[in-house]
């Protein structure tokens, strides 16, 4: 483990928060009658921030960045299922272009911790 741990990393408190926010999006009348399309969201969104807490756990950079791969993969699953979830109107559009750009800020991040983590040796 690093010196600070994972809750002290910014980018899984925003993947924290966007878990959180996703939850309760997701809680509207719309998504209660749509089990599937709320579960799936609500699993990608909660992925996103448990597998960079667990990379950030593991012994190895090279562990970690597989992790954080995982974590970039479901953001990009989350993405598609918002998208699907604006088209049919199950999201209003001010709130998914919201979620849009917080999608897009934390997929810089991710993919700025995979390429810090792949040119360090050493575990961080």
């Amino acid at each position: 483990m690093g010196d600070k741990g994972f809750r002290d990393l910014r980018i899984w408190q925003k993947s924290k928060d966007l878990a959180v926010e996703i939850y309760k999006i997701t809680g509207n009348s719309k998504f209660q009658r749509d089990f599937g399309l709320r579960d799936q969201i609500r699993r990608s969104a909660v992925s996103i921030a448990s597998n960079i807490a667990e990379g950030d756990e593991r012994d190895t950079n090279k562990e970690a960045v597989r992790f954080f791969h995982i974590a970039k993969g479901s953001l990009a699953e989350l993405s598609t299922q918002l998208q699907i979830a604006s088209e049919i109107d199950y999201i209003d559009k001010t709130i998914f272009f919201d979620l849009d750009c917080k999608l897009r800020e934390l997929g810089k991040m991710i993919g700025s911790i995979i390429k810090v983590r792949q040119k360090t040796k050493k575990r961080l």
